[in-house]
């Protein structure tokens, strides 16, 4: 028996204010907000596609649960960012911390172990195609309600009427028919940090950040010209992670520019803002584990701590999603030891 046509949930996190913390003017009682629904309820239009396993149910649950969070005892950014993989709690507080408001999309991501690359632009279609609804790929149909985009204006329009307090008006066009993505940090982890550069390349965005991504590293789409200016893409990564001994994020972050404005910087020796560039990493221990390597970058478990016990990236992630994009490091060169040709599977 399907669960309730409607269910919606929001949760007010109303821990003690800190001195520094700056309400928002429209919220009487300011606090963090955690908000969720399904999304096949925000939007009547909304079709599931089992063929990519992209379903609003699974194993009897809902399976189409999408979240949003704010914080409005906190200055606002006047930014959105949009979460490309799963929910991340831990993350989504960070977010908010500095400001920033967040949703997570539910959007058709699972088809990667689905569809296979015919040649060296397919996965970047089917990207495209998942992330905007638009005709981009002949290997899936996602039309435009069930794309990312049409799911984030659906989302925001519910939490305008929802959750008032939280401004996300700010964030749609003056008619509402529009995200206004020049305010939107579109960002994502692994998968979805490549889906988020993929869609950057398409949509002008505010920035993009890349945690343990991009990969793609049998596609040549990370090449084309990008909507949204080269500068304006972060990338962060653990020397462990399996991108790494591939040559899978020195390729991406090469073909995307992103050595115009900087060298690879180790954030475990050097400080933010880390000589302002794009292409971060770190070796901070994670036991030797490939795995937790490859999530240690995005809070979390998985992420070390330092001494303190506090997450010892967190700089690196107050750096990636507020540094001032105007502010960019030194051009170097190219790395000839980073294999380029990667053959299709």
């Amino acid at each position: 028996m399907r669960h309730l046509l409607l269910r919606l949930a929001v949760v007010a996190v109303c821990t003690a204010c800190t001195t520094t913390a700056v309400a928002a003017p429209k919220d009487p009682r300011p606090q963090r907000y955690h908000l969720q629904a399904r999304a096949s309820e925000l939007d009547p239009r909304a079709k599931p596609h089992p063929e990519i396993d992209f379903v609003f149910e699974k194993d009897g649950k809902p399976a189409d649960v999408e979240h949003a969070s704010v914080d409005t005892r906190v200055k606002p950014r006047g930014r959105l960012v949009v979460w490309l993989m799963g929910y991340n709690d831990a993350l989504f507080q960070q977010l908010n911390e500095y400001g920033l408001h967040a949703v997570q999309p539910h959007y058709a991501n699972q088809w990667f172990g689905i569809l296979k690359p015919r040649d060296r632009m397919d996965r970047g279609n089917v990207r495209l195609e998942a992330a905007t609804g638009r005709d981009a790929s002949d290997q899936l149909d996602v039309p435009v309600p069930d794309g990312m985009m049409e799911r984030v204006r659906a989302m925001l329009h519910w939490l305008v009427r929802t959750n008032p307090q939280g401004d996300w008006k700010q964030f749609l066009s003056s008619d509402g028919s529009e995200v206004r993505w020049n305010k939107v940090i579109v960002a994502g982890a692994s998968h979805g940090a490549t889906t988020a550069a993929r869609f950057a390349k398409e949509v002008k965005v505010d920035r993009v950040v890349m945690l343990c991504g991009p990969r793609d590293q049998d596609q040549d789409w990370q090449s084309i010209e990008s909507a949204t200016p080269v500068e304006r893409y972060f990338g962060f990564s653990h020397v462990l992670d399996g991108g790494w001994s591939g040559d899978h994020y020195c390729r991406s972050w090469e073909l995307l520019g992103l050595h115009e404005f900087g060298p690879i910087v180790n954030v475990d020796d050097t400080p933010a803002p880390y000589g302002n560039s794009r292409r971060l990493v770190s070796a901070a221990d994670v036991g030797g584990d490939e795995k937790r390597a490859h999530s240690a970058v995005q809070p979390g478990k998985s992420s070390p701590a330092g001494p303190d016990g506090k997450p010892l990236y967190e700089p690196v992630w107050r750096y990636l999603f507020t540094h001032p994009v105007e502010k960019v490091g030194e051009p170097a060169p190219k790395d000839p030891g980073c294999r380029q040709e990667h053959p299709l599977p």
